[in-house]
């Protein structure tokens, strides 16, 4: 006797990765990119969803290049579709010192021109964090999508 089956739907995981010059043209293209992947998975531009992700890919790229380039490396974009959201993943090759993770973040004076980017992607983000890795670092991000009613 065999037990009966249950149909399960598919799980589909979608996955756009990408290395991007550690230049201010990357960092630029890297938010480009992200918009035109999240839109070709069905998320359109000017979503709540699409604006908040590509924030956080500009940011994070810019953070990339700007406090962790390293000459001749690259820095890596990588988008992930999963259940309920985007996963948000910027990579870099610099070893050594890493931003602070989400508990860590603090305003700064109102006077400086820099620091509040790890503020936005705390204030769009659902979660947060910080990966060490060899070498450098990974700041990866999610953005929760909306619900949508089964049909």
């Amino acid at each position: 006797m065999t037990a009966p089956t249950t149909p399960q739907r598919p799980v589909t995981v979608r996955v756009f990765s990408q290395r991007l010059s550690a230049t201010p043209r990357g960092a630029r293209l890297a938010r480009r990119l992200a918009a035109h992947q999240l839109h070709d998975w069905g998320i359109p531009h000017g979503t709540d969803a699409s604006d908040a992700v590509a924030l956080i890919v500009a940011e994070l790229a810019a953070n990339a290049v700007t406090h962790g380039r390293v000459r001749g490396r690259d820095f890596e974009l990588r988008l992930t579709l999963v259940a309920g959201g985007v996963r948000i993943e910027v990579s870099d090759a610099r070893a050594g010192s890493h931003p602070p993770g989400p508990r860590g973040v603090h305003p700064p004076s109102p006077l400086d021109e820099s620091g509040r980017g790890l503020l936005l992607v705390d204030a769009l983000a659902d979660r947060w964090e910080v990966l060490r890795r060899q070498p450098g670092k990974t700041v990866r991000a999610e953005v929760d999508l909306p619900a949508t009613p089964s049909p």
